[in-house]
């Protein structure tokens, strides 16, 4: 019989830790392997205090594996997480942030929408590749050309990618160990967990670790005052969406589709998240809604042409306007330059697009 990580992670939970909590709740659980029936594993304790006076729980948590049908072998380090306090300050402002990104959230009472911060804007579109995060980048640039203090999160912590269109590339500081010093471009002020990982790696996270870290880019940020925080979602209707539209008190969202029946399928699942978290559906758009042929201006509407606006009609939201699909908006992105930074049609749609949430009302 081989034991799972699940029995394994259940059995941690049973050691109770000085304080209240056991080690899974309070996220002392480190690489946690097993490899047949010999499981590893590391205690992180917050300081070096802390672990010299854990060895007992340590000890106890490798008795307890080891008592598991299928455990043959058990090994459990016990280390520290951050500096001992008799060790020198670090440099402030200069410094990372000391935070564990991905930890489970915190409990807190209320919302977590930070005070300074008059409106959150959801952008979610129930499936991945119709170029949502395109949309978030650009709308909130465009925001910002109209005169309004917006910031720009990137909730996406799976593929996050609001770095890259936003030409950013530096690690945000953290001069208390606190708090985040979130990063400016384009008049935007931006936060993505891609700015605080190895980008070459992927993020293998469960769901609270994904929660903590939504947790952390919403109130550990210092955001300043802002009419309005663009929150570019990740695809599906999971633990990201849950947490902010329960949490986060946000004002509505924005859906992104393409034209096409298959996209559409799934724009209804999240709008229908949307309704059933009781936050507003401000408006739909249709993205890569034509295109243009740059040599001949032939017109052609390769995912379909109106499929959108006919769903907000059928569904009473506003339609808010429609994208073409052209490759200077994907020239940009990829340069870290929005297209709405500039001049053009494109930039021109999306201040439309901007107008129109500030005559309404909604920024």
């Amino acid at each position: 019989m081989t034991v799972t990580r699940a029995e394994i992670e259940a059995e941690l939970a049973r050691i109770q830790l000085p304080g209240g909590g056991d080690l899974m709740s309070r996220d002392w659980v480190r690489a946690l392997s097993v490899e047949g029936g010999e499981v590893r594993f590391v205690i992180e304790a917050p300081s070096p205090e802390i672990a010299r006076q854990s060895e007992g729980v340590r000890a106890a948590a490798e008795q307890a594996v080891s008592a598991l049908a299928g455990v043959a072998r058990v090994s459990a380090a016990l280390t520290a997480h951050g500096p001992s306090t008799k060790a020198p300050a670090p440099p402030p402002q200069s410094a990372p942030p000391s935070l564990k990104i991905g930890g489970h959230p915190t409990p807190q009472q209320g919302s977590m929408k930070p005070a300074s911060v008059k409106s959150i804007i959801a952008v979610g579109s129930g499936k991945g590749g119709v170029g949502k995060s395109t949309v978030s980048s650009n709308l909130a640039v465009a925001l910002a050309r109209a005169g309004k203090r917006v910031g720009l999160l990137d909730a996406d912590i799976y593929g996050p990618s609001q770095p890259r269109m936003m030409g950013l590339s530096k690690r945000p500081a953290s001069p208390d160990g606190k708090t985040i010093e979130p990063l400016h471009a384009h008049g935007v002020t931006v936060m993505s967990i891609g700015l605080m990982l190895d980008p070459a790696k992927a993020v293998i996270w469960r769901g609270p670790m994904l929660m903590g870290a939504l947790q952390q880019m919403i109130s550990q940020v210092k955001w300043g005052e802002l009419d309005v925080l663009i929150v570019d979602l990740p695809p599906g209707t999971g633990d990201v969406q849950l947490t902010l539209c329960q949490k986060a008190e946000p004002s509505g969202a924005i859906i992104v589709s393409t034209p096409q029946d298959v996209a559409l399928l799934d724009a209804r699942k999240a709008m229908d998240m949307f309704n059933t978290l009781k936050t507003p559906i401000l408006g739909m758009i249709e993205n890569m809604s034509t295109y243009v042929c740059p040599e001949c201006g032939h017109e052609a509407q390769i995912f379909g042409h109106g499929g959108v606006a006919a769903e907000a009609e059928k569904l009473g939201v506003p339609f808010l306007g429609g994208l073409p699909i052209d490759l200077d908006t994907r020239l940009a992105g990829d340069a870290g330059v929005p297209i709405a930074a500039g001049d053009g049609p494109a930039a021109a749609a999306y201040g439309a697009m901007a107008k129109r949430l500030i005559d309404g009302g909604l920024v």
